[in-house]
């Protein structure tokens, strides 16, 4: 075979082994600021019920995060790092992936800001960090063996959980065209649904992971939010199948929502919880009990 011939074929094995974009699977965590992580505790253990597992690190702010359990890949961990009540609560949201470096290499490829190189982050897994187009910092991780997460892999499962299942995380979005060109066209997500307070206008969109039925919601909001709005904007969500009994369950624990449950635009249960600091936790049965507005539901999960 001629020596030209050889380099073309190495070269285009490799331009399509880059063109490869690792599997993103799933919610991984999402980390937010408080003020008191003693409050913090009485509402992320005492009422949401999940176990305070470990401490983790995280560059962005200073200390160990309280690092709250809901199953073995899904994580809230909260940093009592919170100085300033106009401050943003959120500090990322995170994605799991099967190869943290591949998929490094990948965005690299594509144009993303990504670190030169990944090795192992202060947890013990493969991780790296990269600022979506609203700013916000996504977290990529790949659990490791012997990693604190990995290590306690099948404890701190806490019997107490309201919910064992993070369905999505909620993001500010100023421009859904730019969050698409990020989330869409470079890593592969899918609509689910997009709908508003009106019929004609598009306030949260939902775009599931590429290889799971977790998503992202863009809360497409153009004008600047108060701290409480952020709150509200910037989420998680926790799945259940009795959104009655989870109500009941937080009353009698000595926590009131603002709320009764309710069925929201999307034709879905919600109930909706909030830290001291504003920061939501909302409940939803996944499953529409009434037709949606604004678009169809494409949810491809087998209910």
């Amino acid at each position: 075979m001629p020596r030209t011939f050889c380099w073309l074929a190495v070269l285009f094995a490799v331009s399509l082994h880059a063109a490869e974009r690792p599997r993103i699977v799933g919610i991984a965590n999402i980390a937010v600021k408080v003020d008191d992580l003693e409050e913090a505790r009485k509402f992320y253990s005492g009422v949401v019920g999940m176990a305070e597992a470990f401490a983790t690190r995280d560059p962005a702010v200073a200390g160990d995060l309280a690092c709250f359990k809901l199953n073995d890949h899904q994580y809230v961990e909260v940093s009592p790092t919170l100085k300033d009540q106009s401050e943003d609560r959120l500090i990322r949201i995170g994605f799991e992936t099967n190869d943290a470096r591949e998929l490094r290499d990948y965005l690299a490829a594509k144009g993303v800001q990504v670190p030169s190189r990944i090795d192992q982050d202060a947890n013990g897994n493969r991780s790296f960090v990269v600022q979506d187009p609203d700013g916000h910092s996504v977290e990529f991780v790949q659990y490791m063996p012997g990693s604190i997460h990995s290590r306690n892999f099948g404890k701190h499962l806490a019997p107490t959980r309201i919910s064992d299942h993070m369905l999505h995380v909620g993001v500010r979005v100023v421009d859904p065209a730019k969050s698409d060109a990020f989330y869409k066209d470079i890593l592969g997500f899918r609509l689910q649904w997009k709908g508003g307070s009106t019929d004609n206008h598009f306030d949260w969109i939902s775009m599931m992971v590429p290889d799971g039925y977790d998503w992202i919601e863009y809360m497409v909001r153009e004008t600047t939010p108060t701290p409480r709005t952020l709150g509200i904007l910037n989420h998680y969500a926790l799945s259940t199948t009795d959104i009655q009994q989870v109500y009941k369950t937080v009353v009698e624990r000595g926590y009131k929502p603002s709320q009764e449950p309710a069925i929201a635009r999307d034709g879905r249960w919600l109930l909706q919880l909030y830290d001291k600091n504003f920061t939501r936790t909302e409940m939803m049965i996944r499953k529409p009990v009434q037709t949606p507005c604004c678009s169809p539901n494409l949810d491809d999960i087998k209910q």
